[in-house]
């Protein structure tokens, strides 16, 4: 009888203990990203993902990864969060830095408007930081309450930016009243991607 328990018993243990360490993942355009990340001992969880589309004529530049303490289909509950956050571009195609920078001025200018004389040194010091981008890599960006906005280009820590006020102000860029694309805020909010 003790045997035949054992023999029941082992196989849920065993796939409730393997369940718990597969991570679920999520996909766009292709571009895969897991349901679950840790930034700096914080486990932050997948808001959604967004595409970016270009030109009248849609072309797919990166999809967009947004990584939370507390998920939220509330962009102004997000961008108000005191907890730390992740954002993540992929990119489908290749992007000139010029291109780059021009899409973070735009974006700073159409959603941050009242502050751009505070972030002009800030957003100047980002744009020094930015390189042309080629398909299937990655900028990634960590809110640090506190200290500001880390930036990494594809896998390289350039530094951080001061400030919680540039951090909401980068953010805002996708979430804000203007984003670059309706779709992309939707997705990034929880809707479908693309």
């Amino acid at each position: 009888m003790q045997s035949h328990k054992k023999g029941i018993l082992l196989p849920a243990i065993l796939a409730a203990a393997l369940g718990t360490g597969i991570a679920e993942a999520k996909e766009c355009k292709g571009v895969n990203f897991p349901d679950q990340i840790q930034v700096d001992g914080t486990g932050l969880t997948l808001n959604g993902l967004g595409l970016r589309e270009a030109t009248a004529f849609k072309v797919n530049v990166y999809v967009a990864a947004l990584y939370v303490g507390k998920t939220s289909g509330d962009a102004n509950a997000l961008l108000g969060s005191s907890a730390p956050s992740e954002l993540v571009l992929q990119f489908v195609r290749n992007v000139g830095v010029d291109d780059l920078r021009k899409g973070w001025s735009e974006g700073f200018e159409k959603n941050s408007k009242g502050q751009l004389p505070a972030l002009k040194d800030r957003i100047a010091m980002l744009n020094g930081w930015m390189a042309d981008v080629k398909t299937g890599e990655r900028l990634t960006f960590i809110v640090k309450p506190g200290s500001g906005l880390e930036v990494n280009v594809n896998g390289t820590v350039k530094g951080t930016i001061k400030g919680d006020d540039f951090a909401k102000a980068f953010l805002a860029i996708w979430l804000g009243a203007d984003p670059p694309n309706p779709e992309i805020k939707a997705g990034m909010l929880g809707g479908a991607c693309g």
